[in-house]
């Protein structure tokens, strides 16, 4: 099978290896003819040089393995030793592996989940990032009539400010230094600030802080201090932005003075909340124009991830087909 390998900084490098059959599943395995996969920001770290590490990729080893790194794919069952999948069923959700970026791909069935066949792959393969939002919104509890603030309006934050506002937030602030104003009645950001954090946090007035903040960014430290500066008393941080380190400093003093509540996690309960995003897009079509604005062949990966790390106004969530 073909599948793409990241040979070194902002090059892939597309390669002919060992397909894997059924009789290489374990049980709760599916193996899936990939069809369509979404780049996170989580992958591109590694696009950019940083380097591979075993706890990168749930499947471990010493080298990143080929078709890495790319989690979010839709595809076909052809072969299962999971109860809920059976072969020709179309899935979307998570190559476990982190390994998406080849024609078959070996995943947990439980981190898999039936989509509606109406939705092209490049548009259904947005239900894995949604999925995952909804989930931690679910964790939140309570958010109606609350001040949120969503830091970061790229492809995740357009959907917790999306979320958000319809689990009743009374206003929602979308805060970028790219221009999202021609996204804002879409995804439900009733503010716009085009600006850095820092600068924004920094020039809050008392009544205009948020009871919540996301912290939609990551791979820095900079915005969570942002978010500890911009959050009103008693009010609650969360961080959904990846880490790269894994420790980051925390102005404890400021969040015991202001009595705040810091909450991060991943998604759990994968194949149920899959089903629920389902749900979600049936319920705001809107979405489904709205959040992939670019789809690449696989064959220019190179420039589809080179794209992702160079956010433009206009531009959201970047898809790779392929088949």
């Amino acid at each position: 099978m073909w599948a793409q390998v990241l040979d070194g900084p902002f090059r892939f490098q597309q390669v002919d290896v060992e397909a894997p059959g059924p009789g290489d599943l374990a049980d709760g395995q599916v193996l899936v003819a990939a069809r369509a996969g979404g780049i996170c920001g989580s992958d591109l770290p590694f696009f950019k040089g940083a380097p591979f590490q075993q706890s990168a990729s749930p499947a471990g080893g010493t080298t990143a393995p080929p078709g890495f790194p790319l989690h979010e794919i839709v595809g076909e069952v052809v072969a299962s030793r999971h109860p809920a999948h059976s072969p020709g069923e179309l899935v979307v959700g998570w190559a476990s592996a982190f390994d998406g970026i080849a024609e078959f791909v070996v995943s947990d069935g439980e981190g898999l989940a039936g989509y509606d066949p109406a939705l092209p792959a490049t548009t259904a393969v947005m239900l894995q990032p949604l999925a995952c939002v909804l989930y931690a919104v679910e964790q939140l509890g309570d958010v109606g009539g609350r001040t949120v603030a969503v830091v970061g309006q790229g492809p995740i934050g357009l959907l917790f400010s999306h979320v958000l506002k319809q689990r009743g937030a009374g206003r929602v602030v979308g805060v970028d230094r790219v221009d999202r104003s021609g996204s804002a009645r879409v995804f439900g950001v009733d503010e716009v600030v085009t600006s850095g954090a820092t600068q924004w946090a920094a020039g809050l007035a008392e009544a205009d802080r948020p009871a919540l903040v996301v912290e939609a960014v990551g791979h820095q430290v900079t915005t969570l201090r942002d978010c500890v500066t911009a959050a009103a008393p008693g009010g609650e941080i969360l961080y959904y932005g990846i880490p790269d380190d894994p420790v980051y400093p925390l102005e404890l003093y400021a969040m015991v003075r202001k009595n705040l509540t810091l909450r991060a996690g991943v998604t759990r309960d994968r194949r149920r909340v899959l089903h629920e995003a389902g749900s979600y897009l049936a319920a705001h079509p809107e979405l489904r124009d709205g959040y992939v604005s670019d789809v690449h062949p696989v064959g220019d990966v190179t420039a589809a991830f080179a794209a992702a790390i160079q956010p433009r106004a206009g531009q959201f969530k970047i898809v790779l087909e392929l088949t």
